[in-house]
């Protein structure tokens, strides 16, 4: 209630309590404060508008009503009044950006204030440091403030500080005094009401735990943040910029590009001009990571210059180290480029941050020794080295790949592929702390250069067996552990059926010709919060198995011959095992492989979508033939005609073998990795009952699975409305064979949410996730079924990463859009040879080889389509 005896000091001090809590109503009060109100009154009035303002992030508004408060109060208000006026306003000058005038302001405050007034003048002052880039000297400021309110019992100053502490603390790494400082912050906050500031403290531990590392745990707390800032109806972009560490942390770049450039647009149309250049430098760094080396350098450069301005000379390091690491990126190795890469690491240091001098020193020591300059780069490796002891895992490893590049630059090999192999056991930590299937295969690109350094250093060696484990080291290791996913999680499962009602509507709507946007904005807004759902999940399981050997792989092989590709220096390889002993082969330039690759599947593209044409059909076998000769030419003799077992690269998965001569007629299992075929092959089969699935929209597939009822008897079907997705994943739940023939959408964009399309709406591969036990063997007709989006470590995301995780042994399904009539043929064929006991492998070859004889361009392409992936 207000004091009606004294309105103007009633007011003003209502509205500078209600700053933190209610922002909103604190204005209201402060515009209260009448004109006749003394002037330390109208200054705190204005005060608490401004500090009101910066919680709304209205900057250019905040700093208004914080000048006025100065002025109001310097011309005949009290020193005290003034020094806190001016004490704000350094606050507010150095969220814009304008830090050396802040710290000017603040530095003069202190002078005049004395007691809890001179603890609240500290930490402003240590904001101001922190923005600058002067650590150190922020975090004594923080601590003083800190035992100045515990010595004068001022809790809300003693959550400030801790709050600030604990913050700076965690991004410099001390993570274990951070959290207990944020703890005891958001704890004092919530004892006095302060709800907003909680929830900021709340949000800093979210930040903490990014920092160490947990990635599920920073994302329940990002996720209660964001729900508890929208129920306080307070707006904070600039805590966009902490989601776009950790999408980069893990990583997931084309999400980390799009929050960046959001938070760019926000921060710019507010006038945020400190957190503003925070988000060019994000948006550059999000842009390196996606090979994007023009916008990176651009907005890096851009994100330098208003640094430099805004005279945070740290930051604009980190700007620089950027660029520089685009042009390294682009190839360049100069004595211009490393002169200025060890002038920004000596910058670097000065951050406090541990990550970019690292890498800053282990890239500025190979420009060294593409320049000959071995003394450098050994002194550069030498102290990069150090990083293995301490940190996160991914600046574990980084140290140790330094010491692998130290050791092989005085010519121990054994000692360096001895270090590599605990740089990468260092990440194998790490990607079993991952719960979801997203999030492992996303994290692959941390180990990419120590597993590439193994496997030159292989490859040189000559030895297969040496080969194979470095190429077997990280490859497809997000498969070894089911994700973690609650299989009853309720939350998930209402947002999933959501999901699938509105893209049934968005389908409807579009066949109507009726306006989707609102529809597409929910899509959108769905699916982002069951990446969020799923992405929480805890993790399960250990570290990935150590790689096959030879004599394992032999033993299960028996009669087969396992062929693996490894790339090195821009060549294509292959590691070939057959009756026990494996050899390792050169099959010639990586970049001609992809292009009759890319030919090849062009070609059966169009036989199957524009129809037969003898032109388009000899095109196809030309390039089937050079594929074909670049693939097995050097081989060949090797595999004899023994089934294959093929593990490709990631850019080769989507090869459709069985349209290659080799390949035609023989049984071809393809595995992401040796290690997944291996476990694929000792899974048990379920014993359940088949399952036949029809989706909607397609009645070819009513007729398919009509058909393949008669050959499985004692299959349950699926059709028409009854093929619901829930009744599809209850009955996919251990069952012996599945076969589901509906229509399916690959999204490149994000694989999981590909999708078969069912009687209620699409099914997608986050669902699958969720089932308790899977389908022993699956057959997927539908088109592109069978793609996989490919990230580092040749992860593969899709239906296949999902099935083959949750430990389906055998799944067949297409690469390539596929004719509904023509693929019933092929099925039924299928289905006959497996009911007769084939192996699914073979069935499939021997319904392709039939296929093949016919003379007809769109028969050959349909049965190239299929691919059996698994034990085979």
């Amino acid at each position: 209630m207000v004091d009606s005896a004294d309105p103007g000091r009633s007011l003003a001090q209502a509205a500078l309590a209600a700053v933190q809590r209610f922002p909103r109503e604190a204005i209201a009060l402060g515009q209260r404060v009448p004109a006749s109100a003394d002037p330390d009154e109208r200054s705190t009035a204005h005060r608490a508008i401004g500090l009101a303002l910066r919680e709304l992030n209205d900057l250019p508004g905040a700093l208004r009503q914080l000048r006025r408060a100065v002025r109001v109060a310097a011309r005949t208000g009290s020193p005290r009044v003034t020094a806190l006026a001016r004490m704000s306003l350094g606050y507010v000058l150095a969220t814009a950006g304008r830090n050396t005038a802040a710290l000017r302001t603040v530095t003069a405050a202190l002078t005049q204030l004395t007691g809890a007034d001179a603890g609240r003048a500290r930490m402003q002052r240590g904001v101001v440091l922190h923005y600058r880039g002067r650590y150190d000297e922020a975090v004594r400021d923080y601590g003083a403030a800190v035992e100045i309110a515990q010595r004068e019992g001022d809790l809300l100053l003693e959550a400030r500080a801790r709050n600030n502490r604990g913050l700076l603390n965690a991004h410099r790494g001390t993570v274990r005094g951070a959290d207990d400082d944020l703890d005891r912050s958001a704890e004092i906050f919530s004892r006095l009401g302060l709800e907003l500031a909680a929830a900021d403290a709340r949000w800093n531990l979210g930040i903490a735990a990014a920092q160490r590392g947990d990635v599920g745990g920073a994302l329940r707390i990002f996720d209660a943040g964001d729900d508890e800032y929208r129920r306080l109806a307070v707006p904070r972009p600039a805590l966009l910029l902490d989601r776009v560490e950790l999408l980069l942390s893990v990583p997931l770049v084309d999400e980390a590009v799009e929050v960046a450039t959001t938070a760019v647009t926000e921060l710019r149309r507010r006038a945020m001009t400190s957190d503003l250049a925070e988000a060019l430098l994000a948006r550059a760094r999000a842009g390196l990571l996606a090979d994007d080396l023009d916008t990176a350098t651009t907005t890096a450069r851009q994100a330098a210059g208003r640094f430099r301005r805004q005279g945070r000379h740290t930051w604009a390091a980190f700007a620089r180290h950027v660029e520089l690491r685009a042009e390294y990126r682009r190839g360049t190795r100069t004595a211009v480029l490393l002169r200025a890469m060890v002038r920004n690491v000596a910058l670097l240091e000065a951050t406090g941050w541990p990550g970019p001098p690292l890498v800053a020193r282990i890239e500025a020591a190979r420009v060294a020794l593409g320049l000959g300059r071995r003394h450098q780069a050994r002194d550069l490796l030498s102290r990069a080295s150090g990083a293995r002891r301490q940190g996160t895992a991914s600046r574990r490893a980084q140290g140790w790949y330094a010491l692998a590049l130290l050791r092989r630059l005085d010519g121990d090999e054994r000692g360096a592929a001895a270090a590599l192999r605990r740089g990468l056991a260092v990440l194998d930590g790490y990607r079993a702390s991952l719960g979801a299937t997203e999030l492992r295969a996303n994290s692959g690109s941390h180990g990419q250069e120590l597993a590439g350094e193994g496997l030159d250093i292989a490859i040189g060696s000559r030895v297969p067996g040496q080969v194979l484990a470095w190429a077997e080291r990280w490859r497809a290791n997000a498969l070894r552990v089911r994700p973690a996913v609650p299989p009853r999680d309720p939350d998930l499962a209402d947002v999933l059926a959501e999901l699938r009602m509105v893209s049934t509507a968005l389908e409807d709507a579009l066949l109507a010709g009726r306006p989707v946007r609102s529809l597409r904005r929910r899509q959108a807004e769905l699916e982002q919060r069951i990446r969020e759902l799923t992405r929480q999940v805890d993790a399960g399981g250990g570290p990935a198995d150590r790689p096959p050997g030879i004599r394992a792989l032999s033993t299960r092989l028996d009669n087969a011959a396992l062929v693996e590709l490894v790339t090195n220096d821009q060549r294509l390889g292959a590691v070939v095992v057959r009756a026990g002993r494996a050899t390792l082969h050169d099959l010639g330039p990586l970049a001609e492989v992809l292009r009759q690759s890319r030919l090849h599947r062009f070609g059966l593209r169009r036989l199957v979508t524009q129809g037969d044409s003898v032109a388009v059909r000899e095109s196809v076998l030309a390039s089937a033939r050079v594929l074909d000769e670049q693939l097995f030419g050097s081989i060949r003799r090797r595999l004899a005609d023994w089934p294959l077992v093929i593990v490709p690269i990631g850019q080769l998965h989507a090869v459709p073998w069985a349209g290659l001569p080799t390949c035609v007629g023989r049984s071809v299992t393809v595995a992401p990795s040796a290690a997944a075929w291996l476990r694929a092959t000792g899974r048990e089969i379920p014993q359940r009952a088949p399952v036949l699935v029809a989706g909607a929209r397609l009645p070819a597939g009513q007729t398919e699975v009509r058909a393949l009822a008669g050959i499985l008897p004692t299959s349950r079907v699926l059709a028409g409305s009854a093929a619901t997705a829930e009744a599809v994943t209850a009955a996919l739940d251990g069952t012996r064979l599945a076969h589901v023939a509906a229509h399916g959408t690959f999204r490149a964009d994000n694989p999981l949410f590909s999708t078969l399309e069912l009687a209620d709406g699409p099914l997608t591969a986050y669902e699958l996730e969720r089932l308790p036990r899977s389908p022993g063997c699956v057959v997927l007709s539908a088109c592109d079924s069978g793609l996989s989006g490919v990230r580092p470590g040749d992860e593969l995301l899709g239906f296949t990463s999902v099935l083959l995780a949750a430990g389906t042994r055998t799944l067949i399904a297409s690469v390539l859009p596929v004719p509904a009539d023509l693929t019933t043929a092929l099925m039924l064929d299928l289905h006959h040879r497996m009911r007769s006991g084939e192996p699914p492998a073979s069935a499939l070859a021997g319904a392709q080889q039939v296929f093949a004889r016919r003379d007809d361009g769109r028969a050959e392409a349909t049965a190239a389509a299929f691919v059996c992936l698994g034990a085979g």
